[in-house]
């Protein structure tokens, strides 16, 4: 599987405590800012769609014509905007679209040096490691941050400044109303009552609670994440004990290590104890695309539908 550098969790199993680390550093990027990419403010084009633009802090001069994407998402991002033609590089991770321009580039220890290569107009990423942005802005290379989504409407920001930066305004707008359309459309309708569910990011029982991207995609389903409680770091990401997991036996269980690990419904029961789950019992895990599932970007509405769907297929009591 791929996976965006700053997406906790969803690497490999032995990495999933620094990502989670990670992944706090890049919450707290988008609380407050970062000095190479989005800011609180949303992008001002310029009447008529002309150049200069600035999105957050980022101001290009004209329309890019050379982008590096160093991230999944944005990457995503970018082609669903219709700014594909413009990406000439992408990370390592970047396994969607098929199509994309993949790389050897690393979003997890980016270069400069390698990055200033493709000669980029326009360099876009997720996570301000290695102190890039202040390298390629030495030479001169405006760089957009989209730091990790932890609502919807940072997703639909980014998307937004991505449009207006490229030249695809239109194609942001329309691809924000599509996400929100079928969000929307995955919600409708769903029976109201109280389902609990544990969310799982790899086989050592790390998870994403109620307060992350994930967590408030699920919120509006009617879910209760039983991971909240055990967050007595805040991290948002924590480890869960097999004992806690198996005491809160969760009614929903969703597998976001699926690629990563090879988890399933079969392999859950192997597990100690796992058997008695009854989510186990009643059939009702859902594994899910690991790479949909570690990214913000306009697959989202896929993973809400997968949750939606999941809630459908438990019997009324």
């Amino acid at each position: 599987m791929t996976h965006d550098p700053a997406r906790p969790g969803v690497r490999r199993r032995r990495v999933a405590p620094a990502l989670a680390v990670l992944a706090a550093a890049a919450v707290a990027l988008a609380g407050c800012g970062s000095s190479g990419g989005r800011s609180g403010a949303s992008a001002t084009p310029t009447a008529g769609g002309k150049y200069p633009v600035t999105a957050g802090s980022t101001t290009v001069d004209a329309r890019p014509k050379t982008i590096v994407s160093l991230s999944p998402t944005t990457t995503e991002m970018l082609y669903a905007i219709g700014a594909g033609d413009q990406v000439k590089a992408v990370d390592d991770q970047s396994n969607y679209p098929a199509d994309a321009p993949r790389t050897k580039l690393s979003g997890f220890k980016p270069n400069v040096e390698a990055i200033a290569g493709y000669d980029p107009d326009l360099v876009v990423l997720s996570y301000d490691t290695n102190n890039v942005v202040a390298g390629l802005k030495k030479l001169k290379i405006p760089v957009y941050v989209a730091n990790a989504a932890t609502t919807l409407d940072d997703s639909y920001r980014e998307i937004t400044d991505l449009g207006a930066l490229t030249g695809h305004a239109d194609g942001a707008t329309k691809t924000v109303s599509g996400m929100k359309t079928g969000i929307a459309k995955a919600e409708k309708g769903l029976p109201r009552r109280k389902l609990s569910y544990y969310y799982e990011l790899d086989p050592e029982l790390h998870t994403a609670t109620s307060k992350t991207f994930v967590g408030a995609l699920f919120a509006p389903l009617g879910l209760t994440n039983v991971a909240d409680k055990a967050d007595k770091g805040g991290t948002g990401y924590p480890q869960l004990s097999k004992e806690y997991l198996l005491k809160s036996d969760p009614d929903l269980v969703f597998l976001a290590d699926t690629k990563c690990c090879a988890a399933n419904a079969a392999s859950l029961a192997k597990r100690p104890g796992w058997s008695t789950l009854g989510a186990i019992k009643d059939k009702h895990v859902y594994p899910l695309n690991d790479d949909v599932a570690s990214r913000w970007g306009p697959r989202v509405v896929s993973l809400v539908q997968a949750a939606a769907n999941a809630v459908k297929a438990v019997p009324a009591t």
